[in-house]
């Protein structure tokens, strides 16, 4: 970039000013620059498109290809032949880069499978906390405005990890590739030897994993899962809302967000690198600014003006920044900027300040954060070896990015011998008249008759 040449300062990047004000979480929360929520407005045609899946199965999948994609779709899985061609013709420093990220993302996940946990409360008294993958899996990797073979990484590796045995992976047709999904893909799926693809987008992917889908006279059976994950548009989202509960989802991931908490040592130039970059995803992105330095947040509009003027999508993240979901938040200090950042709960969280480590380590609420200058977001949506699927819409304050144990469950092991359940039989029964249920406390009295 040309920071030399002069550029108008971006002045629809707008201005929240916090300073001087004493807020409580609630409304620093209200606070927030966030963009207006569409759940309810796409969940009567999301709820309408399950219901057509469910009764009408392939059909209604092949009709809603047609509608959405303008392909005509006779077999929704994608052929093994296409899956070995598209990786074949992958371009080799792709595949490189695919691979780095596949090993650096494996390893991280690796470490994260937790360890079975076994207790003797008392003698003969044993407890285990047993962790056991789901048995099946359903991965969404979006389409739409860009390809997202990164994607195909962050939701396989961690399932893989897991030791999850059956895997299955749903991205739109493409009428350009022949009703396929695109070609990297396809290339990115089989490089991790996922063989089953389907050739389904949009919310119609999300219930056919969520219920199956029964066989036909072109299509073997979309078998039912356990766990649907995967990023989206908001009829992805809101289609993983309305089936939460018949499976598992990682989160209802919307728009994509950075927020950047910089002081008056920042440049100007990376942070406004680190807002364009987001701000590509879509025009409904979030980049966010939470700074004490007026002059700061001056040569970032200055940047902006510069580098939006030069990025290839410029159209897309001018109107991202310009959105109500963008801006410049002045603060105090240090103190309430980290206040707004655990009030925000970015999906991405970038710390640009003097000993920005430390700081970092105060944060309480954000998907992933990323340290100082050399840990740019760009870094974690492709080759760190952290997960790039995380929550957005502030859901951080209460969920965690995708990782091994979104594929796990618990299940408690409970194994006593005669003599510790006699140790507490009184103790049960006591309860049990408490709570009048005495068949509980009979249940354990009867065994010692």
């Amino acid at each position: 970039m040309n920071s030399s040449s002069p550029a108008a300062a971006f002045d629809s990047f707008r201005t929240i000013d916090l300073r001087g004000q004493h807020l409580s979480p609630a409304e620093l929360k209200a606070a927030m620059p966030r963009a207006e929520t569409t759940f309810d407005a796409a969940s009567d045609a999301v709820s309408a498109i399950i219901t057509d899946v469910r009764t009408r199965g392939f059909t209604a999948l092949t009709e809603l290809a047609q509608r959405f994609d303008g392909v005509d779709q006779h077999e929704v899985r994608v052929p093994a032949a296409a899956l070995d061609s598209a990786l074949e013709q992958l371009d080799p420093s792709v595949r490189a880069a695919l691979e780095t990220a596949i090993q650096r993302t494996r390893i991280f996940a690796r470490a994260q499978r937790p360890a079975d946990a076994e207790v003797e409360i008392r003698p003969g008294a044993v407890l285990t906390h047993k962790w056991i993958p789901v048995s099946r899996v359903g991965l969404y990797v979006p389409g739409g405005l860009a390809v997202y073979p990164s994607s195909v990484v962050m939701n396989v590796v961690p399932a893989q990890e897991a030791g999850v045995a059956s895997l299955a992976l749903a991205s739109p047709p493409q009428k350009e590739f022949g009703g396929l999904p695109h070609p990297t893909i396809l290339a990115a799926a089989k490089l991790l030897g996922i063989d089953e693809v389907y050739a389904v987008g949009g919310a119609q992917a999300i219930a056919a994993f969520a219920y199956g889908v029964p066989a036909d006279d072109a299509n073997a059976a979309v078998l039912p899962v356990d766990v649907v994950t995967g990023p989206g548009n908001v009829f992805v989202a809101t289609a993983k809302r309305l089936v939460k509960g018949v499976v598992g989802i990682d989160s209802e991931a919307g728009p994509t967000e950075i927020m950047v908490l910089a002081d008056e040592t920042a440049d100007a130039r990376l942070v406004a690198a680190d807002l364009v970059s987001q701000a590509e995803h879509d025009p409904n992105a979030g980049s966010v600014l939470v700074t004490a330095s007026e002059q700061l947040a001056g040569k970032v509009r200055e940047e902006l003006g510069r580098q939006v003027a030069e990025t290839k999508h410029s159209e897309r993240v001018r109107t991202a920044l310009s959105g109500a979901q963008s801006g410049v938040i002045l603060v105090d200090g240090l103190e309430q900027g980290i206040a707004v950042c655990d009030a925000y709960a970015a999906e991405h969280l970038e710390i640009q300040t003097a000993d920005a480590e430390a700081v970092a380590a105060r944060v309480r609420s954000a998907g992933a954060i990323f340290v100082g200058d050399y840990s740019p977001v760009s870094l974690g949506d492709y080759c760190a070896g952290s997960n790039h699927v995380l929550p957005t819409g502030g859901t951080a304050a209460f969920s965690s990015g995708l990782n091994v144990t979104t594929f796990m469950r618990a299940i408690q092991v409970v194994n006593y011998n005669r003599e510790a359940l006699e140790e507490v039989s009184a103790d049960i029964v006591a309860l049990s008249r408490a709570e009048d249920l005495p068949a509980h406390g009979d249940a354990v009295s009867i065994r010692f008759e």
